[in-house]
């Protein structure tokens, strides 16, 4: 054998009296050490034992057998209900969730939101004179929201196998909860928009979601999302991402809690909120960026204005 070819057979952990030689008078090379270990690599894998398959999801028949008959009743799936369960599946299956989760002080956008409502002009509408509109927390962390994407544009993407997309605009969608499953209509370039208007929109689809009748582009698409349950009493929670979202952020409850400043015990009201990523297209440190960016805006909220 070939110096070359012993040092590349002892580094392989390659037998070479089991190597035949293909150079002159039968002398072993390089390209034989190396067809060796290829081939003995091949037959390696195919000596492997098969990975063992993953558990089947029990049948319809299994889990009704586990219950006494007459114990329940059956309600069966409309095509939403399928649809939201199809998509959960694929976006845990395929897409690498990460999380992130930070606490944000609240007092001054709840101040804000109460001279904004408070300073609202008066419209005459079908029911006699009402505000011109009615501020939310959530119209504000869909705002806040929107301006973090547009501070860290990296982060405003959705993967493809092929490349990243990098997007222009602030497009947000907002979890409604619905008869039979959830919806999510979208903000267009709400970056962008007053929050006046990202308000009366907002309820502007959230009553048409309820009665069904969204047009498809008023809920399909959008580069994030946003799913508030703080509403409920919720503290924290992490949301599933909605393909082709990178994203998607969960905000829990406003509540006040004593927090440590300048070395002195304070009540401060804070609202904790978790980021999802896609692990493939915004990363731990990207992440974390924009949720800075988001606690920055929501800190300060004359920046929205």
């Amino acid at each position: 054998a070939s110096p070359l070819a012993r040092r590349l057979a002892k580094e392989a952990g390659l037998d070479l009296s089991a190597i035949s030689g293909s150079g002159p008078k039968g002398r072993i090379v390089k390209a034989d050490v190396e067809a060796a270990g290829q081939d003995g690599g091949a037959k390696a894998a195919d000596a492997a034992p098969a990975a063992a398959p993953a558990a089947p999801a029990m049948s319809d028949d299994q889990v009704m057998k586990l219950f006494e008959e007459g114990s329940y009743e059956l309600i069966p799936h409309d095509s939403m209900r399928k649809t939201i369960a199809r998509r959960l599946v694929e976006a845990k299956s395929t897409v690498p969730h990460f999380y992130l989760t930070l606490d944000c002080e609240i007092d001054a956008l709840l101040a804000l939101r109460k001279q904004l409502n408070e300073a609202a002009p008066m419209v005459k509408g079908e029911d006699g004179e009402k505000p011109a509109y009615k501020l939310s927390v959530n119209d504000m962390v869909i705002k806040a929201h929107a301006k973090a994407l547009a501070m860290v544009p990296e982060a405003n993407v959705s993967w493809t196998e092929s490349a990243m997309v990098k997007h222009k605009n602030a497009d947000v969608g907002v979890a409604v909860s619905i008869p039979g499953g959830l919806i999510t209509p979208i903000i267009r370039r709400a970056d962008e928009k007053t929050l006046s208007a990202i308000s009366n929109e907002m309820k502007d689809l959230a009553a048409r979601a309820r009665s069904r009748k969204l047009k498809a582009e008023e809920y399909q698409g959008g580069n994030t999302a946003v799913s508030n349950l703080g509403m409920f009493g919720i503290k924290d929670f992490a949301a599933v991402i909605n393909p082709p979202h990178a994203t998607i952020l969960a905000v829990g409850a406003g509540e006040q809690r004593a927090v440590v400043k300048d070395g002195e015990v304070k009540v401060a009201t804070v609202m904790s909120v978790t980021l999802s990523t896609d692990h493939r297209a915004v990363d731990g440190a990207l992440g974390a960026e924009l949720l800075a960016a988001f606690k920055k805006v929501i800190e300060n909220p004359l920046t929205m204005l």
